[in-house]
């Protein structure tokens, strides 16, 4: 049987009404003639479970808790309690979508059930729909479960005839058999005694705060005591207009998106009358992708590694803010174990939903290195793709909040355009449209830098000596 690892378990045990350890990506469809219908959804489902048995399963608690808990058959699993419906209320816009995802997202999944949800959303104003994909960060891990989204995924509207069979769940392990595993595992492998151990550990440090230590979150914009409630926001900008300033200013579009959400930090913190000063600046965890041990970047095989990055939101200039950002990142450019954009966008059956779940559980397993925002960015393909034979027309990241930490930003880039989707604490971040403008103002703002810079006229040359 299948053990948790000792970071899967840790996402499990951190789980709380507070801080749900869920990823979640919301995927908005092409309003066409042939809509995707509910039956449709749950038929293809069905045929592509087989492929993906994590999500019949449960985490399974060994006696004692002498190990990581293993994976089971849920005898009773019930597409029905997984797959649900949802309707917007007119007129079905972005505010109304906004405020759906940011109450689903919030929603804790149950633990004692397959750790997974998918949303159905209709009645949008243009009579599309849209899909949210909910998994616990200890379900994905992108080796040995991707996420939902990318079984569902094709690269053509025909949708594969997918042999299906008959599920039946195994016996349930016997108490005697799991403790025998157990020990047989400490013994071969000791490292994941010490593991096991260490989460032990791990829990009651963060059982001692409630016990009348102190829990005030760092000072901040960015940092407060999260509550039970999210909201969320979305951003579509140009491809073209991040080549743009690549272009006109050098780095890369990485470099430009990051630039964009330091600006619009500084933006939005200008709005609420936040001080901002010439050293102010942000602590972000950054995952990025790195060449596999073979040298070639694959959907299992890459590996994500934590960086981390300070956020010059204190500069008012925004193209010295985009050269910090991209001095920066230099070092990491310059490792050669960098993956290109489009390498990585071309894997495939590539979602970027995966990689963007992978980034988060590496910003939580890197939870020491002190950070105040979660930053990911995943290029997708810039060829339509499809799901269940619908044409993908819009995919947002909802990336998790955990410890004081009150936003989060997913970034992925697909057919042209850039999505930005953007988490925050309900009662903390009441005005995270705001902050989602002011991105927005932000990469307007770099592109007008290079337009200005293109129109400017030309001094007279200087006499050759």
């Amino acid at each position: 049987m299948d053990r948790l690892s000792p970071l899967d378990a840790m996402f499990l045990s951190q789980d709380t009404p507070n801080e749900p350890r869920q990823i979640a990506s919301l995927v908005v469809f092409e309003p066409d003639g042939s809509p995707l219908t509910f039956d449709g959804l749950i038929k293809a489902l069905n045929e592509r479970l087989d492929i993906v048995p994590r999500y019949r399963q449960v985490p399974y608690k060994v006696p004692g808790g002498l190990g990581t808990p293993v994976w089971r058959d849920y005898p009773k699993f019930d597409i029905a309690h997984h797959v649900r419906r949802s309707a917007l209320p007119k007129p079905g816009g972005r505010a109304e979508l906004h405020e759906l995802v940011g109450r689903l997202v919030a929603r804790r999944l149950e633990l004692d059930r397959p750790l997974w949800e998918l949303y159905y959303i209709e009645g949008l104003e243009n009579g599309a729909e849209a899909l949210l994909f909910k998994a616990h960060q200890a379900l994905v891990d992108g080796s040995e479960t991707i996420d939902l989204a990318q079984v569902l995924l094709e690269e053509t509207a025909h949708v594969r005839d997918i042999p299906h069979h008959e599920w039946k769940s195994r016996p349930e392990p016997s108490g005697l058999s799991l403790l025998a595993g157990t020990v047989d595992m400490h013994v071969r492998h000791p490292g994941e005694a010490i593991a096991t151990a260490g989460l032990r550990i791990g829990r009651l440090r963060r059982a001692l705060p409630l016990v009348g230590g102190n829990q005030s979150p760092p000072r901040g914009v960015l940092s407060a005591t999260l509550s039970r409630h999210r909201r969320f926001s979305s951003v579509s900008t140009d491809l073209a207009d991040y080549r743009t300033v690549r272009d006109g200013h050098g780095g890369t579009v990485n470099d430009v998106i990051l630039a964009s959400i330091a600006g619009g930090i500084r933006g939005w913190m200008l709005t609420r009358a936040e001080r901002a000063t010439a050293k102010t600046a942000f602590r972000a965890m950054v995952p990025m992708s790195v060449v596999s041990d073979e040298g070639l970047p694959t959907s299992l095989g890459s590996k994500v590694r934590g960086h981390l990055l300070s956020l010059p939101v204190g500069e008012s200039n925004p193209v010295v803010r985009l050269h910090q950002v991209s001095y920066a990142l230099k070092d990491h450019r310059e490792t050669g174990s960098a993956v290109a954009a489009n390498k990585l966008a071309s894997l495939p059956g590539f979602a970027t939903s995966t990689f963007h779940a992978v980034g988060a559980r590496v910003a939580e397993a890197e939870a020491d290195r002190a950070h105040q925002i979660v930053i990911t960015n995943v290029p997708g393909p810039q060829e339509t793709v499809y799901m269940a034979g619908e044409p993908v027309a819009e995919v947002y990241p909802c990336i998790p909040l955990t410890e004081h930490r009150t936003v989060s930003i997913g970034v992925t880039s697909y057919r042209g355009r850039v999505f930005y989707g953007i988490t925050a604490d309900r009662e903390a971040v009441p005005d995270v449209d705001v902050l989602a403008q002011c991105i927005e103002d932000a990469l307007a703002e770099l592109v007008e830098t290079v337009n200005t810079k293109s129109r400017a006229p030309r001094g007279r040359q200087r006499p050759q000596r």
